[in-house]
């Protein structure tokens, strides 16, 4: 009697392993895709930006294919980082905010290679910057990502990146000649404006605009869209529209806990990621025009660069690919010239 009763326990014992099991796997081996997320989504400029848009159209998609169980807050400005656009790349890769949309140039805090899709004049227009994105170039980024904790759901775009100032027209490199501009904290750009003959300083991107209203730089450089989002007009009065520098956005989840989704939540994640990403390219560029026209207007003066005038700033950078080169790795250079 005591043996059969012994029998029977230990069969409970394995049909409720087995449910529980079953419960908390689904038969993919992946976490069970009922599990409910509050997740955070840090955004480095405000809300009027064509990044906090597509964060919100990525964070509506998913709360509406899920019925609510997968719940985004999105948070503007640097919020979660204090301002800190390098911290927040940080707080990204340590699991401490779970997504973001963050530059590639901020990226480059963690590793220099993601200084090559910003690399100085490589794209000359958007279907070049397209091809090599969507191609081996996008790949090899989203590898690189993969090895900081970050996992790629599309590639977004900040644009080409602009030079603004309140001195006067910058038309070759002897106008900048130590005219203190503001720069992301990375070594190329660092670089790169010190061979332009500026002086480059770097600063949180919240202190900007204060510290051009008060003289303590006299420029900086970003994509149309910061520039108008940010109302930098207000505080600047010259910008020369070059291209000298692509910007793409990394729409990014933490690798940790995307890897601990279930197999339909990643492919939720992936698929509504990109269409986020999407949105925000199409949506920046058909914006930047009229904000162009609406900067113009509002009295800020624009200059383009002559194709001699091009060529003399091409020059001046060129040391930069000799010293870039080994440190980028010459197959990731390779992969962002071909197109």
């Amino acid at each position: 009697m005591k043996l059969k009763k012994g029998r029977i326990l230990g069969a409970i014992g394995l049909t409720a392993m087995l449910m529980l099991g079953a419960c908390s796997k689904d038969d993919t081996g992946s976490a069970a895709s009922d599990k409910k997320y509050n997740l955070k989504m840090s955004v480095t400029v405000n809300d009027s930006s064509t990044w906090y848009q597509a964060a919100e159209k990525l964070a509506n998609d998913l709360r509406d294919e899920t019925d609510g169980r997968i719940n985004i807050d999105v948070f503007p400005n640097e919020q979660l980082s204090g301002g800190d656009q390098g911290k927040g790349v940080e707080l990204l890769a340590k699991g401490q905010t779970d997504l973001s949309v963050h530059s590639t140039i901020i990226y480059s805090i963690l590793d220099d290679r993601f200084g090559v899709p910003s690399a100085p004049f490589l794209f000359s227009e958007h279907a070049q910057a397209d091809k090599v994105f969507s191609g081996k170039g996008g790949e090899m980024i989203g590898d690189i990502l993969n090895e900081k904790g970050v996992e790629l759901l599309g590639f977004g775009e900040n644009g080409f990146r602009q030079v603004t100032n309140s001195k006067h027209e910058i038309k070759s490199p002897a106008d900048m000649k130590g005219m203190k501009i503001r720069i992301p904290g990375i070594n190329m750009y660092t670089d790169l404006y010190r061979a332009l003959g500026a002086d480059p300083t770097t600063m949180a991107f919240s202190e900007v605009f204060t510290s051009l209203q008060q003289g303590t730089i006299n420029g900086q450089e970003n994509p149309i869209d910061v520039i108008h989002s940010s109302k930098l007009n207000e505080v600047q009065d010259y910008l020369t529209e070059w291209n000298y520098s692509y910007d793409p956005l990394v729409f990014g989840i933490n690798k940790k806990l995307f890897d601990s989704m279930s197999k339909e939540d990643q492919e939720l994640f992936k698929k509504l990621g990109k269409e986020a990403a999407a949105y925000q390219v199409e949506l920046a560029r058909e914006k930047e025009a009229k904000q162009i026209e609406e900067l113009k207007a509002a009295g800020m003066q624009f200059y383009q660069p002559t194709e001699a005038e091009m060529e003399e700033f091409k020059a001046a950078v060129q040391p930069l690919y000799e010293k870039y080169t080994d440190i980028w790795g010459e197959d990731l250079l390779k992969a962002f010239q071909d197109y």
